[in-house]
């Protein structure tokens, strides 16, 4: 009798001790072991940040909510901005920038509209263990958002990388929702590099901006040396 007694007091112990660790986990727990980034390897994020919040303005020459000293964009290098009219809410609005000073190519895509119904029917479309994708799985609306961005965007992205000598970076890049879908179309062409021109991996970089969940553990590792999260812990 004391023995069981003993193993069932055991048991609660330890049940506790997991609920109180879990009660009082935080995010910045994740990270506590990793090391401190660059300069080099952090250089681009202000940059890239900038580019996804331009996307939310409808003219970059007469910007209505530009950030502290600007934009820093040149209005000749945008090559495209899709609305949600173009999109026909398949997509999150998004554009196509050339920075020639850097030599990228960026396609960034804006976050979750709380006031569109098409963006939260993109971010429900999904059931736990719904959709497999290389190994793993993936959000089924975001992948299917990625799928439909790359089959309207690829000739574009592929000209604009050959034109430009095949050196370019291609960089994709979002915030919120738009991190999810931009996240899963590097994936998409990380895999079929030869629609792009054959553009080499290490020339592809995803920078997701407050990610949305959009893909197993075993993929984001698989992923690391071109998909960066950017969280603000």
């Amino acid at each position: 009798m004391s023995v069981t007694c003993g193993v069932e007091c055991v048991v609660i112990l330890g049940c506790l001790r997991w609920g109180w660790k879990r009660c009082t986990y935080i995010g910045s727990d994740d990270s506590a072991s990793w090391t401190t980034a660059t300069a080099d390897e952090f250089e681009p994020v202000p940059r890239v940040c900038r580019c996804i919040l331009a996307v939310y303005e409808d003219d970059l020459r007469n910007p209505k909510f530009p950030p502290t000293n600007g934009y820093r964009l040149n209005p000749d290098w945008l090559i495209k901005r899709v609305t949600y009219e173009q999109t026909e809410g398949q997509a999150p609005p998004y554009t196509i920038y050339v920075d020639h000073d850097h030599r990228e190519i960026i396609l960034a895509i804006r976050g979750l509209n709380l006031g569109k119904e098409s963006d939260y029917k993109l971010l429900l479309d999904n059931r736990l263990g719904m959709q497999m994708f290389d190994g793993g799985y993936v959000h089924h609306g975001l992948l299917k958002s990625a799928i439909w961005l790359l089959n309207e965007e690829s000739e574009t992205l592929k000209k604009l990388w050959l034109e430009n000598g095949e050196s370019y970076k291609m960089i994709f890049a979002g915030h919120s929702l738009g991190s999810g879908v931009a996240a899963l179309l590097t994936v998409i062409v990380v895999n079929h590099r030869n629609d792009l021109g054959g553009i080499p991996r290490s020339n592809v970089r995803c920078y997701a901006v407050a990610p949305a969940r959009c893909m197993s553990l075993n993929l984001a590792v698989k992923y690391a040396d071109v998909i960066y999260s950017v969280v603000l812990q």
